[in-house]
């Protein structure tokens, strides 16, 4: 299996939308419609200056996204530094086990690096899956209990 990794752009939200639709016909619970509200809300985010440190990358299989990760840098004049938060790592469950998420996560270090970020910082999701696949990530560790505040 040939997987390509490529920038998240404006012009590729349809190869989106269907993969968002694919991945609710693979699994159930995801807790957001793909509706049009949703596709206006990703079109407009596109054209938003508060969005200009996103970095999101669609992994390709055969030409159709099978693969995302979406994160965000964070500059802190804490201690002058610039870290990425991971706010989103998604492969359709047929594509799981096959390479693409490490492939998304490479990418996706790589990216960050050459942006000046030197951490990558993320909240594990609670399903088991989503455990055993940062548990055994290289180079991570995980120190920090996460917490979710609504504003």
């Amino acid at each position: 299996m040939k997987i390509e990794i490529k920038e998240y752009t404006k012009d590729r939200i349809p190869d989106v939308v269907r993969f968002e639709l694919a991945l609710r016909e693979e699994e159930a619970g995801w807790g957001w419609e793909i509706d049009e509200a949703y596709r206006e809300a990703v079109e407009k985010s596109f054209e938003d200056v508060r969005f200009a440190h996103s970095v999101s990358l669609l992994a390709y299989v055969e030409e159709r996204v099978v693969g995302r990760i979406d994160s965000t840098l964070i500059a802190s004049h804490f201690d002058g530094s610039v870290k990425a938060y991971l706010d989103w790592i998604c492969v359709l469950k047929s594509f799981r086990h096959g390479g693409v998420a490490q492939e998304l996560m490479k990418v996706l270090r790589e990216t960050l690096k050459k942006k000046g970020a030197d951490t990558l910082i993320g909240l594990i999701a609670s399903n088991e899956e989503a455990q055993r696949y940062y548990r055994s990530m290289e180079g991570a560790l995980i120190r920090d209990e996460g917490i979710w505040i609504d504003l």
